[in-house]
């Protein structure tokens, strides 16, 4: 803050005003864009190679640069940590998902405040600052209506925030957030409704306010879609534009898309095509419905994947139309490489995925025609998730190429000559380079304090060297980063002039015991050819380059576990809605987040609501948790108390014997269930059982879409229209759980003998 500089006297006529300067750029300092696309991999845009029409993305390339060895962290928490604060993810505590708090500082779930943001940075120059989309950057048990806030992006720098907070959420019955309230969908998916296409109209109309009131004001855009990590959900029509498209299988269009990065430039003259990943059966190996299963998953993928692109189309469209898209420098990356969460054979419901349960083709193969819709949660199979990474090996969570080696596209017409636009750029660089590059080129120095708190060093560097046209030559124009350490759930790696050594990790081997393979990068683009053995002394300087950097970079401890279940397994934090059994809410409560809501998916429970209604045959929903693909809900119909269980849309029914009467009433509902097994299900009226029975199967991990009381606009049943407002007043609902009943062999032996006379 500016000292004052004028005179105070004891009236206003013998003193004299001052007024501080404001706070503004430079009148030619450029407006910012980041575009954050999810788990698409280096060879999904068509100016890539890959087999997906992107046009706004390919002609923002043909206007820029395409950097084809630009590098991220193998996961979306970690990948946007580094991204927005030009360090390393380990040192910003941010070592894997928002989701987790290992206890060690490399894993808090949320950014350190020692490392500020580019939105904090801006900021405090005097820009606009406006994040749309996917956040992740904030501990889960935080994202409430009750907070606390510091870790949102309001409390990370931006001004204006509107998106979700999980890692994923469902593309037309979003969770989202305007600032630091819940808000709901501004229309249904019957109307229309897609996520992406809110996301960017509702960047627009940022920009446009920005640029109405204030103009004097540059501004920075960070837009993160949902796209492409599942579920993969697009509108009918581009749907219907890719039916058929891949039938011909994976094989035939990784070559495809191999012999078009050749051609490209993409890849280097005498890259290899890596070898399928293991689990990847050749395509003529699968059944038919296996074929048929796949190529529906990848249609979907594609569809969103287009659709996203159109979407961009409009913001771009937006920029000519405001006069600004000259002096815009744009930013397109990918946040890790394609997702290997759809497992071999692909998944109608990723949630499968996370509970670890197996799905039969048999129970989805007669579904092909909702793979895509809101009544498919779906990811693609790792034969499909390698042609995204082709010509590379693995996927995102590994530190192979697969995983790290992601599109990068920067335009700014302004600052990047007609001469070297539409340039191909192969300088190793890696994710941590965008925050310094970025303020290269707003003259912004990164400050040594942010409020009062002083700040990590910036560990990335300016690629902005790389805008000459002569940085076609990378020996003209070498890359100014020396080396570049990777880990990721255990797997490692390490990058350095020009050679990189690597690890894959099984989960819950010794790290000791970890295989370390050698490749020549500048001459071995896709890692086909471990030179370990022939060059024992390069290797062994690479991995002990790994280590000093593993210590310089607060890498450690590494965990050596490996599966989401561990670190989801961490201490409940006092004060946070998991740490509690008990749960007491006085309705109208604003949906609550999963990871805030009582943990009906792997416990017993029982619910009590006190409600009133002036009439009995009065409906609406008391409380729902999930979307129509997973969850439950208790709610009335024509007066009947019912409970439906919709277990990845296999739905079982409770319903009580009589109405439920009109006046004040308390309804109840009681779930026992076993580990991983059936459960008994009883509704109870005013402390009188009038309804029982058996739900079949249960999943842990119900859905990242959360919990609702007296209405359900995420239509978890069929049997009323979303949102289903309850017809009456809720006043007080309780909520107690059990972690798993008292004896559990005789309760499994009581409920299997129950589930035997259905």
């Amino acid at each position: 803050m500016q000292e004052f500089q004028g005179t105070i006297k004891t009236t206003v006529s013998e003193s004299t005003p001052w007024w501080p300067d404001p706070i503004l750029p430079d009148a030619d300092a450029p407006n910012v864009v980041v575009v954050l696309l999810d788990d698409t991999g280096f060879s999904h845009f068509g100016s890539y190679g890959g087999p997906i029409d992107t046009p706004n993305l390919d002609a923002l390339a043909d206007r820029g640069l395409r950097y084809a060895n630009f590098h991220t962290t193998a996961l979306c928490s970690p990948t946007r940590a580094s991204l927005l604060t030009g360090r390393n993810h380990h040192s910003v505590g941010m070592q894997a998902l928002s989701n987790f708090d290992t206890g060690f500082p490399n894993m808090r779930g949320c950014i350190a405040p020692t490392a500020g943001t580019m939105a904090q940075v801006l900021g405090e120059a005097g820009y606009g600052t406006f994040c749309v989309g996917k956040w992740h950057l904030a501990p889960m048990r935080e994202a409430s209506a009750a907070g606390p806030f510091q870790n949102w992006p309001l409390g990370k720098g931006f001004d204006r925030f509107y998106g979700f907070m999980q890692g994923e959420t469902d593309q037309f019955h979003p969770e989202l957030y305007a600032d630091n309230h819940l808000v709901q969908p501004p229309a249904s998916p019957e109307d229309g409704y897609h996520l992406s296409e809110d996301l960017v109209d509702q960047s627009i109309d940022m920009i446009r306010n920005q640029h109405s009131l204030v103009p004097e004001r540059p501004w920075f855009l960070y837009l993160a879609f949902g796209a492409t990590h599942a579920p993969h959900q697009a509108p009918s029509d581009y749907l219907a534009k890719y039916r058929g498209k891949f039938d011909e299988g994976w094989d035939v269009w990784r070559e495809r898309v191999y012999r078009r990065q050749l051609e490209l430039g993409i890849i280097p003259e005498g890259t290899d095509l890596a070898p399928l990943n293991p689990g990847v059966e050749p395509w003529d190996n699968l059944s038919q419905d296996e074929q048929r299963f796949a190529a529906r998953l990848q249609e979907a993928f594609a569809a969103f994947l287009d659709h996203t692109d159109a979407q961009l189309g409009r913001l771009f469209d937006e920029l000519e139309t405001l006069g600004v898209a000259d002096n815009t420098v744009v930013v397109i990356a990918s946040d890790n490489g394609a997702s290997q969460e759809g497992t071999a054979l692909g998944v109608m419901d990723e949630f499968r995925y996370f509970n670890d349960l197996p799905e039969e083709l048999d129970e989805v193969i007669h579904r092909l025609d909702d793979i895509g819709t809101r009544r498919s949660f779906t990811n693609y199979p790792w034969g499909w998730a390698q042609v995204g990474n082709c010509p590379g090996k693995r996927y995102k969570q590994n530190t192979h190429g697969g995983g790290v080696r992601d599109p990068l596209i920067i335009s700014w017409p302004k600052g990047i000559s007609t001469e070297a636009s539409g340039g191909i750029r192969h300088q190793f660089h890696h994710v941590i380079d965008i925050a310094p590059t970025i303020f290269d080129i707003t003259g912004i120095q990164a400050p040594t304090e942010l409020g009062g708190i002083a700040q990590q060093p910036i560990e990335g560097v300016s690629m902005r060297y790389s805008f000459a046209a002569s940085a076609r030559d990378t020996s003209a124009a070498p890359t100014p980063k020396t080396s570049q350490y990777f880990e990721m759930r255990g797997h490692r790696a390490i990058w350095k002039d020009g050679w990189k050594a690597v690890t894959f990790h099984p989960p819950g081997e010794p790290l000791e015991d970890d295989v370390w393979e050698l490749y020549h990068l500048d001459q071995d683009f896709s890692e086909c050819h471990d030179l370990a053995s022939s060059h024992p002394e390069k290797l062994e300087e690479l991995v002990a380059q790994f280590w000093a950097d593993a210590d310089e970079f607060g890498v450690l401890p590494i965990d050596e576990r490996g599966r989401f279940g561990s670190a989801f397994a961490g201490r409940p934090v006092p004060g946070t809605p998991r740490a509690r059994d008990s749960f007491v809410y006085y309705p109208p409560v604003q949906r609550i987040p999963s990871d805030s809501a009582p943990a009906l998916g792997g416990r017993s429970w029982q619910l009590q609501a006190q409600v009133a209604r002036s009439s009995e045959t009065a409906g609406g929903v008391v409380m729902a948790y999930g979307t129509v693909n997973n969850g439950l809900s208790c709610y009335l119909d024509d007066g009947y108390l019912v409970y439906e269980h919709n277990y990845f849309q296999n739905r079982t029914f409770v319903r009580s014997s009589h109405r439920v009467p009109a006046g004040d009433v308390t309804i109840g509902v009681q779930l026992e269930r076993v580990r991983r097994g059936p459960a008994r299900l009883r509704l109870f009226i005013d402390g009188q059982q009038v309804g029982e029975g058996y739900l079949p199967a249960l999943s842990i991990m119900i859905s990242s879409v959360g919990f609702d009381l007296g209405q359900n606009p995420s239509g978890v049943s069929d049997a009323y229209t979303a949102p289903s407002v309850f017809e009456g007043s809720i006043h007080r609902v309780e909520i107690d759980t059990q972690r798993w009943l008292s004896d559990e062999d005789e309760a499994a032996a009581e409920i299997r003998f129950a589930l035997s006379t259905q």
